[in-house]
């Protein structure tokens, strides 16, 4: 064989290889493309159920929570509606509204869980959380009001935290109604040490001793704006699924901490004082 014909057939396998390339690299950018949109999808679709369930809530009123308002021990900021979790003095503030009902709550919860939790622990960090109950709107049921009634029983005997954790770690598909059972509750409470023994826990599960309060967040949120859960705000600006134009990642949650706390010192005090309710991570 010829030289000339030799580096013609070299020539051909190269275009060739790199043909394949080509497909190979149009096809990894396809594939993210299909994953993005979906992610994008998931978030759309959250927020959407969140707008329709805000409007399904607002003609229910406090139907199905009778009594006083009873805020949960620790309970903080306008009408005792925020539950604190990490440093009083940490020089930022995530604002944080949730319904535990809700499948992108979950995602955000158990997505950032670490991140938040090394800020807090910190001292860069605060965290005021919110409950909201807008699923039990939208799909029916109760699950979201006896949850949020659980975790703020978990609130008065210094367990929020790690009970709030578990019931999104344990969440149910959105249209299973498991946590309208006070049982499932209590079971749960058994992956929290100390939590489900605590003196007076069980009873103010049982009891819905907070549902009022419950109903007063939920309302709060309807009348904040707010276009769905999760709603997430840091320094009162908000950060899901994106700030601004960059998408909300944990290396980008730390430097946006990192840039709003700049010449500030962290923070060193407990959320609450000891023994009122909140656990300081």
């Amino acid at each position: 064989m010829s030289e000339k014909n030799r580096e013609a057939k070299r020539s051909a396998r190269e275009r060739l290889q790199e043909q394949r390339e080509q497909e190979k690299r149009r096809e990894r950018r396809r594939r993210t493309l299909v994953v993005s949109a979906a992610v994008v999808g998931v978030l759309g679709v959250a927020a959407a159920i969140g707008l329709v369930a805000n409007d399904a809530n607002k003609d229910k009123g406090d139907r199905g929570a009778a009594g006083p308002v009873l805020a949960p021990s620790g309970a903080q900021g306008k009408d005792e509606l925020s539950i604190p979790v990490g440093k009083a003095d940490a020089p930022s503030t995530l604002t944080v509204w949730e319904d535990f009902r809700c499948p992108a709550c979950a995602q955000f919860e158990n997505a950032f869980r670490d991140t938040v939790k090394e800020l807090e622990t910190d001292g860069q960090l605060k965290v005021d959380y919110h409950l909201a109950t807008i699923i039990d709107g939208n799909m029916g049921g109760t699950g979201s009001l006896r949850a949020a009634n659980a975790a703020a029983c978990a609130q008065d005997v210094g367990k929020f935290a790690p009970y709030h954790d578990t019931l999104f770690q344990n969440q149910p598909p959105e249209s299973d109604d498991a946590y309208a059972d006070n049982a499932r509750l209590l079971e749960l409470a058994g992956k929290v040490d100390g939590l489900e023994a605590a003196p007076g826990f069980r009873q103010c599960v049982e009891d819905g001793k907070h549902d009022k309060w419950v109903v007063n967040s939920n309302t709060a949120f309807q009348n904040g704006g707010f276009s769905g859960t999760p709603t997430v705000l840091l320094n009162g600006e908000s950060v899901f699924p994106k700030k601004g134009d960059e998408n909300i990642t944990p290396d980008n949650f730390k430097r946006w901490v990192r840039e709003a706390n700049k010449g500030k010192q962290p923070g060193t005090a407990p959320a609450t004082p000891p023994g009122t309710g909140a656990s300081p991570s």
